[in-house]
């Protein structure tokens, strides 16, 4: 735990918890990310306009935090670009499986008591665990 960060991490849930209700109470919607980018892709009649508004605003908060406070997301993992590729790539291949990612699931679905965001996020917790300590201790890399 070499970035353990109590308050910024308290914070950032906070914000996501506020981001999460808020698009339920005044859109209707799920915040979760991968269906948002996927409708994104292939919109719906008016569906286009807030998935995209949504998108440029995770991209702005991401720049505008960077350039305010760039030690807040400086952390220390050290991997290859093709590792990054190839996790992003399974983990976009989860998303379709599993119906949706850890925004979804995890925040919305579990805040609604779905017994199938339970599921979904539990696996995918687990396999995040089985999936760190093969990378660090199977194969020796380092994180």
């Amino acid at each position: 735990m070499h970035n353990f960060t109590p308050v910024a991490s308290l914070f950032g849930g906070i914000l996501i918890g506020l981001s999460a209700a808020m698009l339920m109470l005044l859109n209707g919607r799920i915040a979760g990310i991968s269906g948002i980018v996927a409708g994104a892709i292939r919109p719906e009649r008016g569906e286009w306009e807030w998935r995209i508004a949504f998108i440029a605003g995770l991209v702005a908060a991401g720049a505008i935090a960077r350039m305010v406070a760039p030690a807040w997301l400086a952390i220390g993992i050290t991997r290859s670009s093709a590792t990054f590729l190839i996790a992003g790539l399974l983990v976009g291949v989860g998303t379709r499986l599993g119906s949706g990612c850890t925004s979804g699931h995890g925040v919305c679905g579990l805040s609604r008591g779905s017994i199938r965001s339970l599921a979904a996020t539990a696996t995918f917790m687990a396999a995040g665990v089985v999936t760190v300590f093969i990378a660090n201790h199977l194969f020796g890399a380092q994180p």
